[in-house]
């Protein structure tokens, strides 16, 4: 006789901002929730500071290539929300009155700025997101900032989840930071959902959802071996009445896919409408004299006038003087000082005047030994949510490769007139602000090696109001399989021109209160109403009275 199917209320995939925040605020309501996380569980003191093949940078993060475009995600206990760079700007108003390629707008009607705002402010209260002053700024945000300025340009401060009293300037953001400085969702939201009796399971793989007969789900998963992510160290069934996808853009849809043979036909938009948020990337090799002499910089004793790119943190200062709603649509974007570490910014950048091949030979070799001279600026455009996700792998969301790290994916993405616009603007913008005067060379990054790429994977299963074009209603729920809510990046429906953490954080919060509605259908003794992570409860006090009609039981 084979022993009972495990059981729980609640089961998310994922442990990003969308799953974190769900299994918090489910667990805290009352309901028994179990968290499935494909990828390791890592402690701060583990977080190693080299980004060397094999140690912890290459544990926690997932480089998936597809054709014509590549994915860089995180794959940890917390997600994206450990590598990322804790930038957490709201999305420009017009952003939401986009229509991209459909002709019409794609945001649910719902969902605008306005509406979104009370869940953005729940969560600049639950992770303690603040604007910068310019004495914060990074010493390379504190010169882009004089590089617009000399252009006629405006900067400004980046809102950021760090405190900054624990910051210690290490420039290690991107591989998960050793002094909970950085709000990862590692030191509020998931320890809080431990708290109230959620379970984490690292190194879980979901592979595949099939219906019980009560009409709940029944979720297969691979375990992950805690080495060599190519193999496999065993496998299992639990069974949950609500499902909670949030293993990212670039995998969330590849599970639905897997699951369509079992659960029957998919929303036409699971796995189409990808956007890389219409990212881009260029390299400034600054002139050190003229940094001197144009900007009036220096460090004294000796140093380089500039010379930073392993001093400080991530994006402090971004240029949002493109984010103008009048503008046509494909014309707006921000640009953003980055600090990107060794790897692929040293691979992808191309060398400026290059006889030949411009990302390789001799020319590349000479600016490499001016590494400490590089600038890199950030551009999020609008794009054409082209991307389409082909016939799943067998198992995961792409074929493995090597041990850790890098994976061939099943996603097609052929940029279209529109999105090259975007590009082009922005790279030529860039190229103006930091050539003006000989300050710099700038060249973007290749798409030869890796195609496009985006480190922001959005819109794979996204949300709206024309089930022709949305995989997801506006509460994020899967059209015609209720049960199943998506509350990742894939739910967001575009490119948002900026960062886009907070967003879907603000949407993952929105949601919840649908989740717990959904859940208490089926049965489940579950509440709304939770605090923030840190006790605070003004956020709570914003939203509440948005739910009134939902009839939910609230704590």
């Amino acid at each position: 006789m084979s022993d009972a199917i495990e059981k729980t209320d609640v089961l998310v995939v994922g442990s990003g901002f969308g799953g974190a925040i769900a299994a918090y605020h489910l667990a805290a309501g009352g309901a028994k929730v179990t968290v499935l996380e494909r990828g390791p569980w890592l402690k701060n003191d583990e977080f190693e500071h080299d980004y060397k093949l094999g140690s912890s940078y290459t544990r926690i993060f997932d480089f998936v290539v597809g054709d014509g475009m590549s994915v860089l995600g995180g794959n940890c206990v917390g997600g994206g929300s450990v590598v990322y760079f804790a930038a957490m700007p709201r999305a420009p108003r017009f952003v939401f009155d986009r229509h991209g390629s459909i002709g019409r707008r794609m945001w649910p009607e719902a969902v605008s700025r306005d509406t979104l705002d009370p869940w953005y402010d729940r969560i600049e209260e639950s992770l303690s997101v603040s604007k910068p002053d310019w004495n914060e700024a990074s010493y390379s945000g504190g010169l882009w900032a004089a590089a617009c300025d000399h252009a006629g340009r405006t900067a400004n401060p980046l809102a950021a989840a760090v405190d900054n009293t624990k910051c210690v300037n290490c420039n290690f953001m991107m591989a998960g930071c050793r002094f909970e400085a950085k709000q990862s969702l590692t030191v509020n939201y998931l320890p809080a959902a431990l708290a109230h009796g959620a379970e984490i399971r690292p190194l879980h793989e979901v592979q595949h959802l099939e219906r019980t007969a009560d009409g709940g789900y029944r979720v297969h998963y691979n375990i992950v071996h805690d080495e060599d992510y190519r193999l496999q160290a065993g496998s299992g069934v639990i069974e949950a009445k609500i499902v909670v996808l949030a293993a990212g853009a670039g995998a969330t849809p590849v599970i639905l896919q897997r699951s369509e043979t079992h659960l029957g036909t998919m929303p036409h938009a699971v796995g189409r409408y990808f956007s890389g948020n219409g990212e881009r990337l260029n390299t400034a090799i600054l002139d050190e004299d003229k940094v001197a002499d144009i900007l009036g910089l220096s460090r004294g004793d000796g140093e380089l006038p500039y010379g930073a790119n392993a001093i400080g943190k991530g994006p402090t200062v971004a240029s949002w003087d493109k984010l103008d709603g009048s503008l046509p649509e494909y014309s707006r974007y921000s640009l953003e000082q980055l600090y990107f570490p060794p790897g692929l910014g040293t691979i992808l950048a191309q060398a400026p005047d290059a006889t030949g091949p411009t990302w390789f030979g001799k020319e590349k070799k000479e600016i490499l030994k001016n590494w400490k001279s590089w600038l890199t600026i950030f551009c999020m455009t609008e794009d054409d949510n082209e991307g389409v996700f082909g016939p799943p792998p067998a198992t995961g969301n792409s074929h493995r490769i090597s041990q850790q790290l890098l994976g061939r994916g099943n996603l097609s993405y052929k940029p279209t007139k529109n999105t090259w616009h975007g590009w082009n603007q922005a790279d030529a913008d860039v190229k103006e602000i930091l050539e003006k005067d000989g300050l710099a060379k700038v060249m973007p990054w290749t798409n030869d090696l890796v195609g496009a790429y985006t480190v922001h994977p959005l819109a794979s299963c996204r949300m709206g109001d024309d089930p022709g074009t949305s995989a997801l209603d506006d509460t994020n729920e899967l059209r015609g399989h209720s049960g199943i809510f998506v509350t990742d990046g894939s739910a967001v429906p575009g490119a948002l021109t900026v960062n886009p953490a907070m967003t879907i954080a603000a949407l993952a919060e929105r949601a919840v209160p649908h989740i717990v509605a959904a859940a208490r259908a089926r049965g489940v003794d579950v509440t709304y109403g939770a605090p923030a992570p840190t006790g605070y409860k003004s956020g709570r006090a914003g939203v509440l009275p948005l739910l009134k009609q939902r009839r939910l039981t609230t704590v």
